[in-house]
C-alpha cells in the first residue's frame, strides 16, 4: 500500500535529515562507522496560524521555514560530526546564517545577471525595445549562472560525498511512496531523482521569475534590482505551488514538463553506496517512528549504533 504522509529531506555532512510536519530526524555516520541520530520537534507557523497555510501563502512560509530548519539540520551534523559539546545555534546565528547565504543566493542567481545583460543593449541599441526577449535572456543567462555554479562545486570531493547522501535521500523516500518495505534492497532499485526535489524547485523559481519580470518592461537598472528584490516572496510562492502541483498530477504532459528538474538533479544527485543508503533509512524510519528511539533518549539528544 502506497503512503500517505509526505516527507521531505535533505543531505548533510555525512548523511541525510528527514522530516514530516512536526520533526526532523538528523541521521549522520561518523569516520568510525556509528550512525548517530537526533530528533528535534518542528513548529510550523502554518500549524499556529491556519491563515498562513492558504494557497500561495503558504509557499512563501515554506521557503523561509525550509531555509531555517537546512541551516539547522547542517549543524546538527556538523557537531555530530566533530562530537562538539557546545551549544546549539542561536535563533540569532540561524536567521544571520539563512539571512547571509540567501543574500549570496539573491546576488549571484538575480543581481547578477540583471547587471549583466544591462550591456546588451549597448552592443545591440535596437535590441532595447524588446522588453520580453531581454527578460527571456537574462532568464537564460540565469540558469546557466546556476548550471555553472553546480557544474564548479561537483568537482569537489566533499560536494560528491554530499550529492550522493542527496542521491539516497531520494531513493528512500521514493521507496517509502511506492508503499515497499524500507530495506536496503528495495532502496537501492530506485532513482536518485525525485519530483518534490529542491534542485527542481530552483529552476521552476528562474523559469516563473522569467514570466514575472516580463510583466514590468525593461526599467532602469535600479528599478530593475527592487523589483526583483520585491518580488522574490511572490515567485517562491507560485514555484511552491507549481511544484507541488507537477508532484501531484499524473497527466503525461505535466510529467514531461518535469523532465528539466529532473535532469538538472542528475547534476545533484550521485549513486550512493550501501552504507550511505542505509544512513538515509535510518532517518526515514526515525521520523516515521518504525524505529523506535531508545526510551532514555529525549528530543534533542544522540543516539548512536553501530553499523
Amino acid at each position: 500500500m502506497k503512503s500517505n504522509q509526505m516527507i521531505g529531506g535533505q543531505a548533510v555532512m555525512e548523511g541525510v535529515m528527514m522530516r514530516n510536519r512536526s520533526n526532523m530526524v538528523v541521521a549522520c555516520r561518523d569516520p568510525e562507522g556509528t550512525i548517530k541520530t537526533k530528533r528535534q520537534k518542528l513548529s510550523p507557523l502554518a500549524v499556529k496560524y491556519p491563515f498562513l497555510g492558504f494557497f500561495f501563502v503558504r509557499g512563501i512560509i515554506t521557503f523561509f521555514e525550509s531555509l531555517i530548519v537546512g541551516i539547522r539540520a547542517l549543524n546538527i551534523s556538523t557537531e555530530q560530526l566533530l562530537e562538539s559539546e557546545g551549544e546549539e545555534m542561536t535563533p540569532f546565528f540561524t536567521f544571520l546564517s539563512v539571512f547571509l547565504g540567501l543574500a549570496m543566493a539573491i546576488l549571484l542567481f538575480f543581481l547578477f545577471p540583471t547587471y549583466l545583460i544591462k550591456f546588451l543593449p549597448e552592443l545591440f541599441p535596437p535590441i532595447q525595445d524588446y522588453h520580453i526577449l531581454l527578460n527571456l535572456l537574462e532568464g537564460i543567462l540565469r540558469v546557466g549562472i546556476f548550471i555553472s555554479y553546480i557544474l564548479v562545486i561537483s568537482r569537489w570531493n566533499e560536494i560528491k560525498g554530499f550529492f550522493a547522501y542527496h542521491g539516497a535521500e531520494h531513493k528512500a523516500i521514493n521507496c517509502y511512496e511506492a508503499g515497499e518495505a524500507l530495506e536496503i534492497e528495495n532502496a537501492g532499485k530506485y532513482s536518485t531523482q525525485h519530483t518534490r526535489c529542491g534542485t527542481s524547485y530552483l529552476l521552476i523559481v528562474m523559469i516563473v521569475s522569467i514570466l514575472i519580470f516580463s510583466f514590468f518592461g525593461w526599467p532602469t537598472l535600479g528599478q530593475r534590482f527592487l523589483i526583483r528584490l520585491v518580488l522574490l516572496p511572490v515567485i517562491a510562492g507560485l514555484a511552491y505551488e507549481a511544484i507541488r502541483w507537477t508532484a501531484q498530477s499524473n497527466r503525461k504532459w505535466v510529467k514531461f514538463i518535469s523532465y528539466p528538474g529532473l535532469w538538472l538533479q542528475k547534476l545533484t544527485t550521485r549513486e550512493p553506496d550501501q552504507k550511505q543508503l542505509e544512513v538515509a533509512l535510518v532517518s526515514l524510519k526515525a521520523i516515521l517512528n518504525e524505529e523506535e528511539l531508545p526510551e532514555q533518549v529525549k528530543d534533542g539528544d544522540i543516539y548512536a549504533r553501530k553499523a
